[in-house]
Parts: C-alpha cells; sequence; structure tokens
C-alpha cells in the first residue's frame, strides 16, 4: 500500500464569493517523489501550494498532510517549508544566518544550529559563501539559499513555487539538476509548480496539467506527453499537429480518417472507433519525416506519406523545425542532426518535399478541449 505525504480531496478555494480559483480538485502526492503542478498563469496551481502551506484555507475540501487534516493549522505548525521566486532572503544576514534564522526561532543550541547549517551549507555547495550577503550573490547561489533554508528545519514537504522563473535558461537548466540531486540526497517530498513543461517534464516523478482551477490529466512525464487526455494538454505540453475528421473505415489495428484539408490518413486504433465518429488526433512533430524522396512503404506497416512545400526553417542547432504547407494548411515537423549537418541531404526554403510518419505514431485524443474539435 503506498504512502501519501499530501491529500487532497475536492478542494474548492473561491475568492471574494465570485472566482473560482480552484474547483473540486483531488490529488495524492507519494512521500518522497518530485512532483510537479504544471499549467498557465492563473490556472491554480499556486493557490494549491498556499493551501497546502497554510497561507491559504480552502472554501470545502480537506487536506491531508501525513494523514492528519491540516485545515486550521498555523502556517508555522506544519511540517512544510516554501521556497518562492523571489527568494525571499532577509538582506541584512549574510548566508549562514539566513539558513540558521528558523533554528533561531525554536532557540536551538549553537551548536546544533552551526551543525545543521554546515551540513545545508555543503549539501547546497555554497561552501566559500558563508559570510556573504545577499547583494553579494548571483541568482543561482540566492536561490541555494532559500533551498537551505527550507530544509535545514527537515520538513517532511518542500514547496517549490516556480523557483527558478528569474534565473537565465543555461542557469535554470544547470538548477534544475541540483534540485533533483538535492531531492535525491534528502529524499522527502518535493511539490514543484511551474509554467514551464519542459522544467516538470525533467525532473518530476508524476504531473499534474492544470487548467482554470481543475486538473486536466495526471500521470507521469512520459504518459502526460505521449498520451495527452485533450488537445489543452497535447498543445500545452511540448508542440503538435492535430488531425480532426470522421473515421470512414476501421481495421484490426488501425482506422482511416476523412480529415478533409489532409485527405485520408491512416492512424493507430488505440480506443475502440466506430465509422461516423469525429475524433481528434495529435501527432508530435519528431514523429514526422521529411525527405526530398519519395518513402519506399514497408510490407504490412502504414505509413502516411503528404507532398508539400517547406515554408519555414528554423536552425536550432541540434534540431531543425520545418513547417510544411501541405495544400493551403501546414505540418510542423522536427529534424534531430545525429550527423554533421553538411553530411545530411540539406532541405531548405521553398523546396519541395514529402512528409510521411508512421500511422503508429500518432495519438487519440479522449475528451475534447483546448483546442475546437472543428479546426
Amino acid at each position: 500500500m503506498k504512502d501519501y505525504s499530501v491529500v487532497l480531496t475536492n478542494v474548492t478555494k473561491i475568492f471574494d464569493n465570485e472566482f473560482t480559483a480552484v474547483d473540486n480538485v483531488s490529488l495524492k502526492i507519494e512521500q518522497g517523489e518530485f512532483f510537479s503542478l504544471l499549467g498557465p498563469s492563473g490556472c491554480g496551481k499556486t493557490t494549491i501550494l498556499r493551501m497546502i502551506a497554510g497561507f491559504e484555507d480552502p472554501t470545502s475540501g480537506s487536506i491531508m498532510l501525513n494523514g492528519k487534516n491540516i485545515i486550521g493549522t498555523p502556517p508555522n505548525e506544519r511540517e512544510v517549508n516554501t521556497v518562492f521566486q523571489n527568494y525571499a532572503l532577509f538582506p541584512h544576514l549574510n548566508v549562514f544566518e539566513n539558513i540558521a534564522f528558523s533554528l533561531r526561532l525554536r532557540k536551538e543550541k549553537e551548536e546544533e544550529i552551526r551543525q545543521k547549517v554546515m551540513n545545508m551549507i555543503d549539501l547546497t555547495r555554497l561552501n566559500g559563501h558563508v559570510e556573504k550577503m545577499p547583494s553579494q550573490l548571483s541568482g543561482g547561489q540566492k536561490q541555494r539559499v532559500a533551498i537551505a533554508r527550507a530544509l535545514v528545519g527537515k520538513p517532511t514537504v518542500l514547496l517549490l513555487d516556480e523557483p527558478l522563473a528569474a534565473l537565465d535558461a543555461k542557469l535554470r537548466q544547470h538548477m534544475l539538476v541540483e534540485l533533483d540531486t538535492i531531492h535525491d540526497e534528502v529524499g522527502i517530498t518535493f511539490i514543484y509548480v511551474t509554467h514551464d513543461q519542459s522544467e516538470a517534464m525533467s525532473i518530476s516523478d508524476h504531473v499534474a496539467v492544470m487548467n482554470e482551477g481543475e486538473i486536466i490529466q495526471y500521470g507521469t512525464p512520459f504518459e502526460v506527453y505521449e498520451s495527452p487526455v485533450n488537445a489543452f494538454v497535447a498543445n500545452f505540453i511540448g508542440e503538435t499537429n492535430f488531425f480532426t475528421g470522421t473515421v470512414e473505415k476501421v481495421e484490426e489495428e488501425y482506422f482511416m480518417l476523412d480529415t478533409g484539408r489532409f485527405g485520408k490518413i491512416w492512424f493507430y486504433k488505440d480506443m475502440e472507433v466506430k465509422i461516423g465518429q469525429v475524433i481528434q488526433v495529435s501527432l508530435r512533430p519528431e514523429k514526422v519525416k521529411v525527405t526530398k524522396e519519395k518513402p519506399i512503404t514497408p510490407q504490412g506497416i502504414k505509413i502516411n506519406i503528404l507532398e508539400g512545400t517547406v515554408d519555414e526553417t528554423i536552425y536550432l542547432g541540434s534540431q531543425t523545425k520545418y513547417t510544411i504547407a501541405v495544400g493551403n494548411h501546414y505540418l510542423q515537423a522536427f529534424k534531430q542532426h545525429v550527423r554533421y549537418l553538411l553530411d545530411e541531404v540539406i532541405i531548405t526554403w521553398k523546396d519541395r518535399v514529402y512528409v510521411w510518419w508512421f500511422a503508429d505514431d500518432s495519438y487519440v485524443l479522449r475528451e475534447p478541449g483546448g483546442v475546437s474539435i472543428e479546426e
């Protein structure tokens, strides 16, 4: 039987008796996992974090922490600490004293304080910065101080509210690796709030995708990316191509969809479909291949082949993003550079090309939402 650090049951938060920030959310977060709440600004993810921390009370529902209902428990009496986006360091205290602050409030012995703080200094690699003031630190160093201060009191849950948002892209990637390492070292539950899908996907054990106060999908990063439940999730978690149409033919493992704008396309039947049913399908751009030569169809394997013109190319070093015009409509394709570019066939703007993919590489969206099914 699984042990859960945090359990939300039918939690709703309404502000000013009119705005529903969180709408009947139920969620179970396992002990020791790295869990992410992911969604656009204003979707309710930070409100959930604030309710777990005790800065807000839910309008209805229950929040359990290690099996105990914490509704009404003051923030300082919860085994929870928060790392904020703006670090919230005390500007008049050096690194050591910032980290030691909560221990001094508890009136712990000086020897114990020093040992605990230095353990955190080692863990967060702040050696050599102990006497520095916050104004003398870089953004990454400030973030490590904030994490050390939150962990020194040994909470059972660490809440992280968009902690890397103020950092530049390269430092964000570096700090993500450090966060993951720290999580593995301390072994407690991390609950991470972000609007950046790449952050959530790279470090989380499980992800809950939110929109308009509701959890739209819960799962591992792989499940959420490869098997989105609807167009909102598919579009929010990375980029994708959508196909909408009417089922025209059904075989044992595949079905043919009359998409209108792209013609008749074969897709893998990963759910039961019926002739005449209107369906929307997601196809990730990295599954789409772009070649100047028409591919040879393997025997017994269904692939889709369309002709088009390269409308746009974006070179990103590790890959090139293509927008292919097929008639008056467009498909996105990503080409990974596995060899030096000059050793490959160069495909560029206005080239006539074939775009093709295996029917197995698509995924049927189970629910409406996010993008109109008529699109």
